[in-house]
């Protein structure tokens, strides 16, 4: 009704102001291990949040933001990633971890995702949903056994990372509209393969092949 949407606007309205006037409010774009005195490893966290903050002309355009940020941006494009945020983030020796729901709408955040996943050489097992994923065929994941990629948007196997010791891979409600690619997969101990709500369903005895 028009009184649950008036309701519902007011009530977003309320969690902006909140937000901008929390102190924290100023870090909301910065990676844990850009933070002072933070001795986290990326090996240390289950559900981390690694998506990059805002461009330069978004945050130019967004009143209030800390330039610092912006700052900061140009001084990783300018200087690539120091040794020590790479040792703090000690991807190499993640075995479990949960990357979903990321919201990698820019294309240096995507940039950034890919390369945080060819560092997982070690991890078994792997979330990546709901992502807009659409295409890991760069990536190689040599030791993971279950890969959820649920809600990306996969059109074909040939996108998928290299998956040599795969068990369980999940890539319901992607766009699979067919099976070719799935040799890739022929020499992988697979075990499971959920292709749930992908066009490539509505083939007549998909499952056979």
């Amino acid at each position: 009704s028009l009184h649950c949407t008036y309701m519902e606007l007011q009530y977003i309205k309320l969690c902006l102001l909140i937000q901008a006037i929390l102190a924290s409010n100023r870090f909301r774009f910065v990676s844990w291990h850009r933070l002072e005195r933070c001795e986290v490893t990326g090996d240390q966290l289950t559900c981390p949040r690694v998506r990059e903050g805002p461009s330069e002309e978004e945050l130019f355009h967004r009143e209030g933001d800390d330039v610092y940020l912006e700052r900061g941006r140009r001084r990783r494009e300018q200087e690539g990633q120091s040794w020590e945020e790479r040792l703090q983030e000690n991807w190499e020796n993640c075995l479990e971890l949960n990357l979903s729901y990321q919201d990698l709408g820019d294309p240096f955040q995507q940039e950034n995702f890919l390369r945080i996943l060819r560092r997982l050489i070690r991890v078994e097992k792997l979330q990546l949903v709901d992502n807009s994923l659409t295409n890991l065929s760069s990536v190689r994941l040599p030791r993971c056994r279950i890969l959820n990629l649920h809600r990306n948007h996969l059109v074909c196997l040939r996108q998928l990372p290299k998956l040599p010791a795969v068990e369980h891979l999940s890539l319901s409600e992607n766009a699979i509209g067919s099976l070719e690619g799935l040799g890739a997969l022929g020499n992988s101990p697979l075990h499971s393969l959920n292709l749930t709500r992908n066009p490539v369903t509505f083939t007549q005895d998909y499952r056979a092949r």
